[in-house]
């Protein structure tokens, strides 16, 4: 009960962006479609009257609809940046395949006896198409559009990555954020959406056996309309032009209370945190959140504004052990506590850097650190007990995975498993907690914010102090979840804001409290 109380409480403080996500997720889902019914439906036609071309067209489509959503969005962004644009033209090709083939399928299947009838009465081969093939296909046809609109309701999530908005916002907030609330309020209205969608779809269908006009126009007005809502939550927007990653947006030591600490008011672009960086070199967002050792802040030439009024807490990586881990090999916290104190802040952004931007394998750059530390064992290759490594998806935890697996395979007879790129903050302490994996390096703070969540009083008394908040997370994870936190291994990767030097010398922006 309190499980469903905390969940309504949760849509209740939050309707408005959810009602926001909820126009933009039917506008991106239902424009996408009207492009794919523009092109399926005459491609279908012409493949049904031309068919040695039908094959090639079918596989073609086929194809587009096998390449994972994921990197189909990837690969539109170098074509046509970020936002909207990319989601669009994947979501497009998504539609075609279902639409393309239920067409062709609707009116091949027509009854050849019919056509041959049709034609003795003198209709002209465009009359039987239109007054006798498509009425008849017409049932096969609007299956393929429900499932096309099915699968984008469920695609456009995934556009929430690149910026173009969504119920994929709560999704993937949720799961940086080990908020099920969050998850639950991005996942339930997609997927009520995708109901209600096919249903209607499904009721205009069975209207009668043969659609009226009146009928299909009511369809050639919906789904245009439907295609204008994602306009309506971009209409008032203003302020400075940011992209911030889900996580940032969601937490309580991210924008909110950096808008509200320093009066902000951002026209906020919800990135993948890989996506931030190119937005901000390609001009298309001006002010971007980030880490403070990251190493692209030198490859793409960027200022990180100062802090004045210490909004983010330390942030200082330590590796997390699973207790029961710990207890089996206890050889693991000394081996691992090698690193402790060992990296700086500017080390940390070099070997971010080495990898980021000379493109460095993150081993190769794990052992060159291990070398100069004099800490490098090679692999003994005992073939002994596996330990699972797990990470995040950003450059520095895939480094950190390499320095652990090469400690542990150097110093121990244990082999280990890498899980590197598990996602976010709830899914790898999700998977250290019930034992998936065994190690994956974490921050102080967001140890504290994010997975402890202390008392408003508590924050604010230990938010700027180090210790104190490693003190504090290291008793709470011991004591409540049976995970240990090892030594800090020395950097302190915080949030930070950055924009470009360019802009920033435009506008004299050295402060955070600048941008006002």
């Amino acid at each position: 009960m309190d499980a469903i109380n905390g969940f309504f409480q949760f849509i209740g403080d939050n309707q408005a962006k959810l009602l926001e996500q909820m126009l933009e997720h039917v506008g991106l889902t239902f424009f996408s479609l009207l492009l794919a019914m523009v092109l399926a439906i005459p491609l279908g036609i012409y493949c049904s009257r031309n068919q040695r071309f039908a094959p090639l067209v079918l596989g073609i489509a086929g194809v587009l609809q096998t390449i994972p959503s994921i990197a189909l969005l990837g690969f539109m962004i170098p074509l046509l940046g970020i936002g909207i644009k990319p989601a669009i033209f994947a979501l497009f090709l998504y539609a075609i395949l279902p639409i393309l083939r239920n067409t062709y399928t609707g009116i091949q299947e027509v009854d050849p006896g019919v056509k041959e009838a049709a034609l003795g009465m003198g209709l002209t081969p465009k009359q039987v198409l239109y007054k006798v093939e498509l009425p008849l296909a017409l049932p096969v046809l609007f299956a393929g559009i429900r499932t096309a609109t099915v699968i984008n309701v469920g695609v456009a999530t995934l556009a929430a990555y690149i910026g173009a908005g969504g119920l994929g916002e709560f999704i993937f907030g949720g799961i940086a954020l080990n908020n099920s609330y969050m998850i639950l309020a991005g996942a339930i209205p997609a997927a009520v959406l995708a109901v209600l969608f096919d249903q209607g779809l499904a009721w205009l269908q069975q209207r009668q056996a043969r659609p009226s006009v009146r009928q299909i126009a009511l369809l050639g007005l919906t789904i245009p309309l439907f295609s204008a809502m994602y306009t309506l939550p971009q209409a008032y927007t203003s302020g400075i032009r940011a992209g911030f990653d889900p996580e940032f947006l969601g937490r309580a030591d991210g924008y909110y209370k950096l808008a509200d600490l320093y009066d902000l008011d951002f026209n906020t672009l919800v990135l993948n945190a890989g996506l931030m960086y190119e937005a901000v070199e390609n001009e298309e967002v001006e002010v971007i959140s980030g880490y403070s050792t990251d190493g692209r802040i030198k490859s793409y030439n960027l200022k990180v504004l100062e802090d004045d009024k210490n909004a983010f807490p330390p942030y200082y990586c330590a590796p997390l052990l699973n207790l029961a881990t710990a207890k089996e090999y206890p050889e693991l916290l000394e081996v691992l506590n090698l690193l402790s104190g060992k990296i700086s802040d500017e080390m940390m952004t070099e070997l971010n850097y080495q990898v980021d931007f000379e493109k460095k394998l993150p081993a190769e750059v794990a052992k060159d650190f291990l070398v100069t530390q004099k800490l490098w064992k090679p692999d003994r290759q005992q073939g002994g007990e596996v330990i699972r490594i797990g990470s995040k998806i950003f450059t520095e935890q895939y480094i950190l995975v390499e320095l652990f697996s090469q400690l542990i395979n150097g110093y121990t007879g244990l082999d280990v498993e890498s899980k590197a790129g598990l996602g976010g903050t709830k899914i790898c302490f999700d998977a250290l907690k019930v034992g998936e994996i065994d190690i994956y390096p974490e921050y102080t703070g967001t140890g504290f914010i994010v997975i402890a969540q202390p008392d408003a009083a508590t924050v604010e008394r230990l938010i700027s102090d180090r210790d104190g908040v490693y003190e504090y997370v290291k008793a709470k994870f011991e004591e409540e979840h049976g995970i240990l936190w090892l030594d800090p291994l020395g950097f302190n990767n915080t949030y930070a804001l950055m924009v470009k030097e360019v802009r920033a010398q435009e506008k004299g922006w050295e402060r955070i409290g600048d941008l006002r």
